[in-house]
């Protein structure tokens, strides 16, 4: 499949228009043009729907783009790695880790390493929980971080911390009024919920079928710092990993301890293929302890 082609669909998906994938890559609108019917062609399906002059992607075409993007981040990771030899920057450091982790509590460790290891490099990849599981398969990082479980042996896992579950919802919600919500608070309340393949929802499932009810699921969504906005603009509670609510806090938003506790065991993944480098043992030891303060401090663990 033409590379040219995949870079222009990328393009064109990170960027929502011909213009500027064109400008991202330093090509002509009517290239990019032709590179993505190119593409199209080749696949045998529509990836775009044409309105008012508009490109607009397909169900289909979101749904290559995913296997795309991970596929040509990939082949960026090989040119980096490439690139770091070429230069000997051998402390270079491959993170794969959730975004809401390196909000939280990857930046301050970043900056405390930088000064302990002046030519400490990194390249960081964020993914949801779902995509992390799929590139655990491939090795192709020396540090990763991610709630367990983790079935896979080709890793040696160390703890890093526990986060508790918190109920988030708007200031002005009525929950928001008690320092502790409980299962009876929320048993017949609309929900915006993590979707059931996330190992939060499917812990909350059993709670309410142990509990004789079902959720009642106003809004779904992959994307825990997603459901905390929801919540916060007043479209329901949701049940979120503490992490995750600590950092998507913004104006309005309410944290509230949940009972009965459910808590979320985060690892280090360090791949048995890969050397094992002072810097990242000593990054993941500034993580790990940075994340241990914030569930001590934060969420009461």
């Amino acid at each position: 499949m033409n590379a040219k082609g995949l870079e222009a669909f990328r393009a064109f998906m990170e960027h929502g228009s011909i213009t500027e994938a064109a400008a991202a890559l330093h090509r002509t609108q009517p290239q990019i043009s032709r590179l993505l019917q190119a593409l199209e062609d080749e696949v045998g399906f529509a990836l775009f729907a044409r309105r008012n002059r508009r490109l607009l992607p397909t169900h289909e075409g979101r749904e290559f783009y995913a296997t795309v993007e991970r596929a040509l981040s990939g082949m960026d990771e090989v040119g980096n790695v490439a690139r770091k030899i070429r230069n000997r920057q051998v402390q270079h450091v491959r993170i794969l880790s959730a975004p809401h982790v390196i909000n939280a509590l990857l930046a301050e460790s970043l900056d405390t390493l930088i000064e302990e290891f002046p030519d400490f490099t990194a390249s960081i990849d964020a993914r949801s929980r779902q995509d992390i599981e799929l590139w655990i398969g491939r090795a192709n990082f020396d540090l990763g971080i991610s709630v367990l479980p983790i079935n896979n042996d080709a890793f040696n896992l160390e703890s890093m911390a526990k986060a508790r579950a918190v109920a988030v919802m708007h200031e002005d919600h009525p929950l928001a009024a008690k320092e502790v919500v409980t299962f009876e608070d929320l048993r017949d309340l609309p929900l915006v919920m993590n979707s059931p393949r996330t190992v939060l929802r499917q812990r909350i499932d059993t709670l309410f079928r142990e509990h004789g009810a079902k959720p009642r699921v106003r809004l779904e969504t992959p994307n825990g710092t997603v459901g905390c906005d929801l919540a916060a603009r007043g479209l329901g509670v949701t049940i979120s990993d503490g992490f995750v609510a600590l950092s998507s806090m913004r104006p309005g938003m309410a944290i509230r301890r949940f009972e009965p506790a459910i808590i979320l065991e985060y690892v280090f993944l360090f791949p048995k293929s890969q050397p094992e480098l002072a810097v990242v043992k000593r990054l993941a030891q500034m993580i790990g302890a940075a994340a241990r303060e914030l569930s001590a401090t934060k969420l009461g663990i």
